[in-house]
């Protein structure tokens, strides 16, 4: 797992070896010999583009840093390293932690080489510029060198494998002067290896190093943490990353466009890594010359142009412009979720360049942002500019879970433009304080209700609070018919609704008194719900009474049984008959009947037996009474 640390018995079987220029792998066979700086080699030049032939090398590979001074973005990290070897206070052990691709491992290998230099004479001690051409240097360089064991926690991630390394850090170096373990992705450990780790980790031996590095670091616990120095490795400005790409694209002979270095440390997200296999994807694709179209094009992105013309057509809500832009791009293969993320990205930057004006000048931002997008922010207010953050924000959603992304994206900004003209709340407030327009009347309550208290504007352009008087309640017509009682609670409550419908025996019915028999499926509490129902709708106390009398049929069990009597007429009816005779095999399915309510009943429900008293009696007629007439009214025998 850690490497050997004697040298291969194989390699002393070869005839003659050639003599060695300095110090093998493993150290020399003999005490070796003084060392003579006029057989020191040359300082090698910085590395040159693969020759034909030779396997092609990556940027990220071909360009990594080899000492302090090449690193990118980490001033921070640069200086205290600096300032710990020129002052001899290098700690024993390192946690770096970043995003992917800002350096970790890269200073891991640094710190290694710059703690195992011997210069180029052979005497150096650790330093901070490491010289690259000694023994040491070039094998780690190489990654072959026995004392500096790279290891990935995430495969080696067991106790088992930590009791290894404990056991290998009891000997001394092979060759080199510390023996450095470094850890990738050391939060991957599992928590007996952290545990069985502890130990070695506080109290290491004087010639051993541990660099850990990790992407995680709250998964890493605060007891490895606290025997680490922690260096925060930041994400790498995109001002740097362009920069940084400009001039290996100088390096490589590649003519680059600004706009697409500045696509790619965009895309790079802080990261160098990443960064630089985007660039190298774009100059496989662009044949040698990197343009803005062709990096927009290999990520699937829309113009930023094209951006901000529908961002601006949704703000000021020009529909037929912004269905156009959202075209085109879909023409030029921009991916709607992209499209939406740079909406995004742009509203804020408007937001901060509406903030703060004098960030039109910052370098950074696109030549059409920094003009275009500058004068646009001017024009918008910050709540507007907030309402559309909140509307494009919901939208990313909405396009991740769509069957039609397109479709998604260009609902959620016409809903943007629809409300382009719309007031702010602020704006609202401010007409009616400042006396600019007036609120339009309030729309009567349908169920009495007042108006509530209004925001009128007095002289001097303060406001106040008036509460207006609140009108009379109206109440509804007092029922007559168990239906219009049932119908009473159909808005407010749908489920004493079903329950009056179907689990009621009504008995009988007068003004402020209802007995009725609820089935044993009803709630105990049925009775008073129905009676704070009746008061609320008519105004007036109602006492409902449970009867022990039988009671009538439900009005759901009523209006199946009239349901069924149509039907019934229907089929003996000659006409219907004949259609059946007809039509062999063709039945009658319902009988509709327009006269009927919604409960199936043409003419009141049936209670179950009559008020006893006059004073009782309901003020209607039953549905089979003849109807009154004066006298001078009453119909002839001829009518």
């Amino acid at each position: 797992m850690f490497g050997a640390d004697a040298p291969d018995p194989a390699e002393d079987a070869i005839p003659e070896p050639p003599a060695p220029e300095g110090p093998g792998l493993f150290g020399f066979d003999d005490p070796p010999p003084p060392p003579v700086a006029a057989a020191a080699p040359a300082p090698v030049a910085a590395p040159k583009p693969a020759a034909d032939g030779q396997p092609y090398r990556v940027l990220a590979r071909k360009y990594r840093p080899r000492d302090f001074s090449e690193l990118v973005g980490q001033d921070a990290l640069v200086r205290t390293l600096r300032n710990a070897f020129a002052t001899g206070r290098v700690a024993h052990a390192f946690m770096l932690t970043g995003v992917r691709g800002v350096g970790k491992t890269t200073t891991a290998r640094i710190i290694a080489r710059a703690l195992n230099c011997i210069g180029v004479d052979g005497n150096g001690g650790p330093t901070p510029e490491p010289c690259g051409v000694c023994a040491n240097c070039t094998a780690i360089l190489a990654d072959r060198h026995p004392d500096v064991m790279e290891l990935d926690a995430a495969s080696n991630n067991g106790v088992d494998d930590v009791r290894e390394l404990r056991e290998a850090v009891r000997y001394r170096p092979a060759q080199a002067r510390f023996k450095i373990y470094i850890l990738d992705e050391v939060h991957m450990l599992s928590n007996a290896a952290f545990n069985a780790l502890l130990k070695t980790l506080e109290e290491p031996p004087p010639a051993v190093k541990f660099i850990f590095a990790t992407t995680e670091l709250r998964k890493v616990p605060a007891t490895i943490l606290s025997r680490c120095q922690t260096f925060h490795l930041p994400r790498v400005p995109q001002a740097t990353l362009r920069a940084h790409y400009g001039n290996i694209c100088a390096k490589e002979g590649v003519e680059a466009e600004e706009e697409a270095l500045s696509i790619i440390a965009r895309a790079a997200d802080g990261s160098v890594r990443d960064g630089l296999s985007l660039l190298d994807q774009a100059i496989a694709l662009s044949a040698g010359a990197v343009t803005g179209e062709t990096v927009r094009e290999m990520l699937g992105l829309a113009d930023r142009t094209l951006v901000l013309d529908a961002l601006e057509a949704a703000l000021t809500g020009d529909m037929p412009a912004l269905i156009g832009h959202l075209d085109r791009a879909h023409e030029r293969g921009a991916e709607p979720g992209v499209v939406l993320a740079d909406m995004l990205e742009l509203t804020h930057t408007l937001t901060r360049l509406h903030a703060v004006p004098g960030l039109a000048g910052d370098l950074s931002l696109p030549e059409h942002e920094r003009t275009r997008g500058a004068a646009l922010a001017q024009k918008l207010s910050v709540p507007v500019l907030g309402r559309a953050w909140q509307i494009l924000l919901k939208g990313v959603p909405e396009i991740a879970e769509a069957p039609d992304r397109r479709a998604a994206l260009e609902m959620v900004l016409i809903r943007l433009a629809h409300v382009a003209d719309m007031p702010t709340p602020g704006d609202l407030v401010r007409r009616l304080t400042e006396g600019g327009g007036a609120p339009a009347a309030p729309r009567p309550n349908p169920n009495g209700g007042g108006g509530g208290p209004t925001l009128r504007a007095i002289a001097g352009g303060g406001a106040v609070v008036v509460a207006e008087p609140e009108a009379a309640p109206q109440f509804a017509p007092m029922p007559t018919t168990w239906q219009e009682v049932v119908a009473l609670a159909a808005d407010p409550d749908p489920a004493l609704h079903a329950q009056l419908r179907h689990e009621v025996h009504p008995v009988s019915l007068a003004p402020g008194k209802i007995e009725i028999v609820p089935r044993p499926a009803a709630p105990r509490d049925l009775a008073g719900k129905l009676s704070l129902l009746l008061e609320k709708a008519t105004g007036t106390r109602w006492v409902v009474t449970i009867s022990r009398d039988q009671g009538a049929a439900t009005l759901g069990d009523q209006g199946k049984a009239a349901e069924a009597e149509r039907l019934a007429a229907a089929r003996v009816h000659p006409f219907v008959q004949a259609i059946l005779a007809a039509f062999p095999g063709a039945e009658v399915q319902n009988v509709r009947d327009t006269r009927a309510d919604n409960y199936g009943l043409i003419g009141a429900a049936l209670l179950g037996r009559v008020a006893e008293s006059p004073d009782d009696l309901p003020e209607f007629a039953p549905p089979d009474a003849m109807p009154a007439y004066d006298d001078d009214e009453a119909p002839s025998d001829e009518d």
